[in-house]
């Protein structure tokens, strides 16, 4: 984190402050200055909707009014956030996965370009490298304006999963999407990414090293927490007091689900008495259920319902590997509850093997059931887990990164405007 980011610094000041640093020779009469302006791009602001749009409401909902102005464009979500003018553009349905949607900037780009000449933006911020992501980057590449952007969803990971039945066609199909996300990134200023995993896989298609910066993400440890366990509530799920075994994300065929299922089936077929807990709904929530008939669906809930599950069951099942970061491992560690995961993705970095959770390979039911076992039988080791969880969890926070974003925002419009700047 910076050190222009402490708490006793205004956000004024801490601009000005990155102004004389950068510029030592510039004016020190440069009151009032104006505010840092962002045009943030993103398809879906929705703030509960995925992973990606919680991280970023974390930092809409720390926006430090007296320093910045933001201007919102996205394909769904609301007129005006935090107070701020939401853009929306036209938007159309993804035919593989239903619950998403995404901008078609090309039908407004006279009235996006209107808007953004008004607004005069400092620095554009692209959540998503899409239609929309590449109008706003084309925009800001030929304004000379800074862009940054956060690495979310590893789209590359899906491929195999909705092309599996045609090896060639994925082979290709992730050939053109590694060109087509080294030509995207290598045209950002700063690219953040959530994990060492994300980081190897982008210079893995030569994405400029010096564009790439490690940022996490952080945990609200007073909502997600131990003392939230209740077991009433899992009780009155299951009809039992067996164990509980939680899978909690978007019902989605990415989220390696087949595996999920095949970890119920060589449970059953074992007579385990184990409860599965599946959280969460998509597109493949029907199958699923027709596949795993003892299993307990909830459906979505909120976070709150949410932090109670996490620390009322037992063991926390997650073989996806498609995870740029894995939201869901690090709020269940938090709530205390032991992991067993894929060995594959972002989330696998969360893991040290034993030591506070476990990773098995990532398609074979048979080790997450074993481990998942080994926990049950343990309780030396399901404690050893819970407490290394914690303290482990515990090392992520919103705030710490917040900062740091608002920060580098700040040190990107102070580059952008240094020609301005003229000495006395």
């Amino acid at each position: 984190m910076s050190p222009y980011c402490s708490k006793r610094i205004s956000g004024t000041s801490l601009i000005t402050l990155y102004v004389y640093a950068l510029f030592p020779k510039a004016p020190k009469r440069l009151s009032p200055l104006k505010k840092v302006k962002i045009a943030f791009f993103a398809e879906i602001l929705i703030e509960d909707f995925d992973g990606a749009s919680r991280t970023m409401f974390q930092l809409i909902r720390r926006i430090p009014k007296d320093t910045f102005e933001f201007l919102f464009f996205c394909g769904v979500g609301p007129d005006s956030i935090e107070g701020f003018e939401c853009v929306k553009i036209p938007a159309f349905t993804i035919p593989v996965n239903k619950t998403y949607k995404m901008a078609v900037p090309w039908f407004s780009g006279g009235r996006m370009r209107k808007k953004l000449s008004r607004f005069q933006a400092d620095v554009v911020h692209i959540a998503t490298p899409s239609m929309l992501g590449e109008f706003a980057l084309k925009y800001a590449n030929r304004q000379q304006i800074p862009v940054l952007s956060i690495y979310h969803t590893h789209f590359i990971s899906y491929i195999d999963y909705y092309l599996k039945s045609s090896p060639r066609l994925a082979a290709w199909l992730r050939s053109v999407v590694a060109r087509s996300q080294k030509s995207f990134y290598n045209r950002c200023d700063r690219i953040y990414v959530p994990s060492e995993e994300m980081r190897a896989a982008l210079l893995s298609w030569q994405v400029n090293a010096h564009r790439l910066q490690l940022w996490q993400r952080g945990i609200d440890t007073k909502l997600f927490a131990p003392e939230k366990r209740d077991l009433h509530v899992v009780q009155q799920l299951t009809g039992n007091t067996r164990p509980v075994i939680l899978f909690a994300s978007r019902l989605v065929w990415e989220k390696n689900l087949e595996t999920l299922c095949s970890i119920y089936q060589l449970s059953q077929e074992r007579q385990l008495p184990y409860n599965f807990l599946v959280v969460g709904d998509g597109v493949a929530r029907e199958t699923c259920q027709r596949r795993m008939p003892n299993a307990i669906f909830t459906g979505t809930v909120d976070h709150t319902r949410l932090s109670v599950l996490y620390a009322s069951s037992d063991i926390f099942l997650f073989p996806s590997i498609s995870e740029s970061y894995g939201n869901v491992v690090l709020e269940a560690m938090a709530s205390g509850l032991p992991c067993v995961l894929a060995d594959g993705g972002g989330s696998r970095n969360f893991i040290q093997q034993g030591i506070n959770g476990f990773l098995c390979k990532p398609n074979q039911a048979d080790d997450y059931l074993g481990r998942i076992t080994m926990l049950l039988q343990d309780e030396t080791l399901h404690r050893q887990f819970v407490v290394e969880g914690l303290r482990y969890s515990r090392t992520f926070s919103w705030e710490d990164l917040a900062a740091t974003y608002f920060s580098d925002l700040a040190q990107m419009a102070a580059t952008k405007n240094a020609p301005a700047l003229k000495t006395p």
